[in-house]
């Protein structure tokens, strides 16, 4: 996997993380450095942690179903893209009445934002890459979008919120056709 790729998924994992951190900035109002620290270590923290637990899985499968790893890759990736595609419409009215920086909610928003990431995970290990890049990547981009998205939320509230993740979806299913096209040619 090429390093374009391995950042084009981690831009893509870290949209519902970017989205959440736009939320949280125009729930919090006047927020500071600090609290956009707090909120891009979890999100960050949790965007790395889960594709690892993903990948060790993809391996220990990977000898149960080896003649369908990439078919399986590119429905994991398809189907994570479709979802954040159909939820992108939907906003969260939820989020709106909760304080994400208490800890209890912002690790659910950190569990809920890096689901899609475990998916990933196991992709990756179904389909044998290397996974220390990955996660360092994929951790990195996730704490800076996030920490981006919490003062742009902050300033412009929640206009971004869709439009972003529906480009994530749209590059996830990419990448699953050039998975599935790559090793059926």
């Amino acid at each position: 996997m090429s390093l374009i790729e391995i950042f084009l998924i981690a831009v893509s994992l870290a949209m519902d993380a970017f989205a959440v951190s736009v939320a949280s900035g125009a729930i919090l109002k006047r927020c500071c450095i600090r609290d956009a620290m707090k909120i891009a270590l979890s999100f960050g923290l949790f965007q790395a942690i889960m594709p690892f637990i993903g990948w060790l899985a993809g391996l220990y499968l990977k000898i149960y179903i080896q003649k369908a790893d990439h078919w399986i890759a590119f429905g994991l990736l398809a189907f994570i893209g479709i979802k954040m595609i159909v939820e992108s419409g939907n906003l969260d009215s939820e989020k709106q009445n909760t304080n994400p920086l208490e800890f209890g909610t912002l690790m659910m928003l950190s569990m809920a934002t890096s689901i899609d990431a475990l998916a990933v995970g196991l992709s990756l290990g179904l389909l044998q890459v290397t996974l220390w890049l990955p996660i360092l990547i994929i951790g990195l981009v996730t704490f800076g979008m996030s920490f981006a998205g919490v003062f742009l939320g902050d300033r412009m509230g929640h206009f971004f919120e869709k439009y972003v993740e529906r480009i994530a979806g749209v590059v996830l299913i990419g990448i699953g056709i050039k998975i599935l096209i790559t090793h059926l040619s």
